[in-house]
């Protein structure tokens, strides 16, 4: 359940309950897609850093090691140990973006596995299932992910069959949660926007999964490729058509200046695994902009990566050393990165709800805005 608790100039303050926790928001996700944040973070860590929701990838977990594996150790929440809310992807993306040889039909995809080659199938019922396994606290629909750009008859007819799909995916959960064998009975459902960059199809289609009544809404497909101009203008002509009453989830984005311009356009709830992919190579977020450790400029910097941060690495370890460790290729590196733009991450969108429960979110933006995109 979403509660609004105040709106500032259409940006929304709120808490989503679930029945492992209650989500501050705006929040920021953690992308454990395997189960696990890459850059050996791990659940005891997440805590740590301030993250409030993981989230994993269906697609990803039933390749490898199987979602019976899970399910049959207990589900995510237990196999990961983290016992916060879960939210799993429904793989659709996946299928899409990195499948081979796939076949589109109504009833699902068959795709080409890439990780060993063999086919599978895949639809709105076998993604439930799958997530049932997983016991994720909430779960995706499954959809279809267009590329950008895309022809405007195709991206319609996508629409259509997405909005299928989801009435299949609520039959599906509610079977599911009926079930004395399933792990997490309470899943919550969450059905994605649609409708590539035309406003129209996407205003289309959010009135009619909006009449479905669901735990939540999804703007996905956006993030492929497009402008970011293009992205805030879908988001502004889609937002007032999302219920006031349920969360607002803008799938796969993205740099802290997205997630400004987004939470301004009302909403709640972001992923990416931009932050830890690009720590993983040395670039960094800090409040005074954005540097890359590699550079030579750091080799006797004893100071920390932000003088300004409260995460655990910036309070004990240097530049001078994080570079040595990510030159020497030594995993330590990895897991300091990491750690760094995480927490990065998860104090920005505590910062962005300080500054709604003061009153002060434009100003704040404002502040922040010629910052966040700076390099040094």
């Amino acid at each position: 359940m979403y509660k609004l608790l105040k709106e500032e100039n259409g940006v929304r303050r709120g808490e989503f309950h679930t029945n492992r926790g209650v989500v501050q928001t705006p929040a920021f996700m953690n992308v454990a897609t395997a189960g696990a944040i890459k850059g050996a973070v791990s659940a005891e860590d997440l805590k740590e850093i301030g993250c409030q929701v993981m989230l994993s990838n269906t697609y990803h977990l039933h390749v490898r090691p199987g979602d019976e594996v899970v399910r049959d150790c207990g589900g995510l929440h237990k196999f990961t140990t983290w016992n916060g809310p879960i939210l799993t992807d429904s793989g659709g993306f996946q299928v899409f973006s990195l499948a081979s040889l796939r076949k589109i039909e109504e009833e699902g995809v068959t795709f080409a596995s890439h990780v060993d080659g063999r086919r599978i199938f895949m639809g709105p019922e076998e993604s439930m299932t799958i997530q049932s396994n997983l016991g994720s606290t909430i779960a995706m629909a499954f959809d279809e992910c267009v590329e950008n750009p895309a022809q405007y008859s195709y991206s319609k007819a996508s629409c259509e069959r997405t909005t299928r799909w989801l009435k299949r995916c609520k039959t599906k959960m509610a079977e599911l949660n009926s079930l004395e064998t399933t792990i997490n009975r309470e899943q919550m459902l969450f059905g994605i926007n649609q409708g590539c960059t035309y406003n129209d199809l996407r205003i289309n289609h959010m009135k009619e999964i909006a009449d479905l009544n669901l735990d939540g809404y999804a703007i996905g497909g956006l993030a492929v490729g497009e402008s970011a101009e293009v992205m805030y203008d879908v988001i502004e002509h889609v937002t007032p058509y999302m219920p006031q009453d349920k969360i607002r989830y803008l799938m796969g984005v993205g740099t802290p200046l997205n997630i400004l311009n987004a939470v301004e356009r009302g909403v709640d709830l972001f992923d990416c695994v931009m932050p830890s992919r690009n720590a993983r190579h040395g670039h960094l977020f800090t409040s005074e902009g954005i540097i890359n450790i590699n550079n030579k400029k750091y080799e006797y910097d004893m100071t920390p990566i932000d003088p300004n941060c409260g995460c655990p690495v910036c309070q004990r370890y240097s530049k001078a050393y994080i570079r040595h460790l990510l030159k020497s290729t030594e995993m330590l590196s990895q897991r300091l990165l990491v750690l760094h733009n995480l927490w990065f991450y998860n104090n920005l969108m505590t910062e962005i709800r300080n500054a709604l429960d003061a009153g002060r979110f434009a100003q704040y933006k404002r502040e922040k805005e010629e910052i966040l995109g700076k390099r040094i």
